[in-house]
């Protein structure tokens, strides 16, 4: 499993940066309540049409500082709920990024608990069908492996392959120091110039209008 601790303070909109766009979930995976935040190395769970067994499940078998990932079986029920999201707060895990829905969304917002996924509703899943942990996973349009590191917050969710982790952390660490260095008018000046570079290979009229 890689080691996601460097990944906590990297914003996804420098993996955003960095990766291509099949390692983005698409936007309707996003934070069921605001300032959300979490990464870490993923759990990966699959569950049935309305059920959520195997969610329930992991929260006992997930390390501490896992991100459990999982891929829904429909947007019909719940796959999680206050009770389940407080118990994996407090066995460590980072949160939940989920292909589907919540309940008790006051509840994790009180508790701080960050929950990514499509929406909530009030009606649980049932529990009768399991399957293995830890198989890749299809979540927001990207698939997930064990150990793929999940970073995600208000601007989306970003998956880095296990085996990329590190280089991609340490490209993003320079990145963001370059950021840091380089003042608002010194990125406009460079902005600047290579808008008009672009727009003049495409001649006058692109540049200067027709």
């Amino acid at each position: 499993m890689s080691d996601a601790s460097g990944f906590h303070d990297v914003p996804t909109t420098t993996i955003g940066d960095l990766l291509g766009r099949e390692r983005f979930m698409d936007p309707g995976i996003r934070p069921l309540w605001d300032t959300a935040r979490l990464a870490g190395p993923a759990f990966t769970v699959r569950c049935a049409p309305n059920d959520n067994l195997m969610l329930h499940a992991a929260i006992y078998r997930a390390e501490p500082g896992s991100v459990i990932v999982v891929q829904g079986g429909d947007l019909e029920y719940a796959l999680a709920g206050g009770n389940v999201c407080a118990i994996a707060h407090r066995r460590g895990i980072a949160g939940f990024v989920l292909d589907g829905l919540v309940r008790d969304i006051a509840e994790i917002r009180e508790l701080g608990f960050p929950v990514f996924g499509r929406g909530v509703i009030p009606k649980p899943g049932g529990k009768s069908a399991a399957a293995p942990l830890n198989e890749p996973v299809t979540c927001g349009g990207v698939t997930v492996h064990r150990g793929d590191v999940v970073l995600a917050d208000e601007d989306g969710v970003a998956v880095v392959p296990a085996d990329r982790a590190e280089s991609v952390l340490a490209d993003a660490r320079a990145l963001l120091a370059k950021e840091a260095a380089e003042s608002l008018d010194e990125w406009e000046r460079a902005h600047r110039a290579r808008v008009e570079e672009l727009l003049t290979r495409h001649g006058d009229s692109a540049a200067y209008g027709a």
